[in-house]
C-alpha cells in the first residue's frame, strides 16, 4: 500500500543581511508535522516586493498546502490546529516562572554551599535565598524599562499615587534590599526596606482586589505584561515582610 507524501510550498525571505525567522519557524513546524517542504527562498527585497505583490500579501513567510495559500505562521499554526499566543490574554505565568527560577537556585546554592549533601539543600538558608533571589529578579524585570513599571504602578499603589517618584524608586530598593539580603550584610538596612516596600504594597493590593474589585495589570514583573494583579501580588510582597521581619528579628 503506498501513501502520499504530505508537500507544502514556503515563501520566505532570507538575505544576507536578514533571516525571517518567523519562515523558520514555519520551516521546522510542516517538517515536524510530517510535510515534505519546498522551500523557496526570497534573496533580496526586489523577490520579495514581487512575491507579495503577486500574491496580494503584506507579509511574508506564506505558506501554500494542496494549492492553498495558508497564509504566515500563526496561520498556520492555526491551520495544523495547533494554539497560538494570544497577546492580550491574562497569564500568571511569568511570576510563577520567577518563582519556579527562584527556588530552584536557592536549592542549587544550598546544596552547593553545604558540601553536596542533599539533607542540607532545604534548610531556613534555603528560603532566605529563595526570597532574596526572588526580590533581585522581580526588581532585574522592573528596571529593564522603569517608565513602563512605574506606569502601571500608579495604577494602584497607595504610595506612588501620593509621591509619584516612589515609581522609581522602588525597583531600587527593591533590588538592594534582594542583594543585601544574599549577602547576609547591612541587615539593619535591608530588613526594614523590604517590611516598607512590602507593607504598603500589600495594602495597596489588598485595597485594589478585594476592596475596589479593580481589574488591573500588575507591575511586578515590570511594565510589559500581562499578569493579573490579585493573590499571587499579594504573596510577593507578604513574602517581603515576612522576610523583612525575620530578617530585622536577627538584630536582637
Amino acid at each position: 500500500m503506498s501513501t502520499t507524501k504530505k508537500t507544502a510550498k514556503l515563501y520566505r525571505m532570507s538575505t544576507d543581511k536578514h533571516t525571517c525567522p518567523f519562515g523558520l519557524k514555519s520551516k521546522d513546524l510542516l517538517k515536524r508535522e510530517g510535510f515534505e517542504v519546498e522551500d523557496n527562498i526570497l534573496t533580496n527585497r526586489e523577490e520579495t516586493d514581487a512575491f507579495k505583490q503577486k500574491h496580494d500579501v503584506e507579509t511574508t513567510p506564506q505558506t501554500f498546502i494542496d494549492g492553498e495559500r495558508i497564509g504566515g505562521y500563526e496561520d498556520l499554526r492555526r491551520h495544523l490546529g495547533k494554539t497560538v499566543k494570544d497577546p492580550d490574554k491574562k497569564t500568571y505565568r511569568p511570576v510563577i516562572v520567577l518563582f519556579v527560577m527562584a527556588a530552584l537556585t536557592a536549592i542549587a546554592a544550598s546544596f552547593s554551599s553545604s558540601g553536596h549533601e542533599l539533607g542540607d539543600a532545604f534548610t531556613i538558608k534555603t528560603v532566605e535565598w529563595f526570597v532574596s533571589f526572588a526580590m533581585v529578579l522581580l526588581a532585574m524585570l522592573k528596571l529593564q524599562d522603569v517608565e513602563k513599571f512605574s506606569t502601571m504602578f500608579l495604577n494602584y499603589d497607595l504610595l506612588a499615587k501620593r509621591w509619584v517618584p516612589y515609581g522609581y524608586v522602588y525597583p531600587f530598593a527593591e533590588g538592594l534590599a534582594g542583594v543585601l539580603m544574599v549577602a547576609g550584610a547591612l541587615t539593619w538596612i535591608a530588613a526594614p526596606v523590604a517590611l516598607f516596600i512590602g507593607t504598603v504594597g500589600a495594602v495597596s493590593v489588598f485595597k485594589a482586589v478585594y476592596i475596589d474589585k479593580r481589574e488591573l495589570k500588575c507591575a511586578c514583573v515590570g511594565g510589559g505584561n500581562n499578569v493579573p494583579l490579585g493573590f499571587i501580588s499579594l504573596t510577593e510582597n507578604l513574602m517581603m515582610v515576612g522576610m523583612g521581619i525575620y530578617m530585622g528579628s536577627k538584630l536582637f
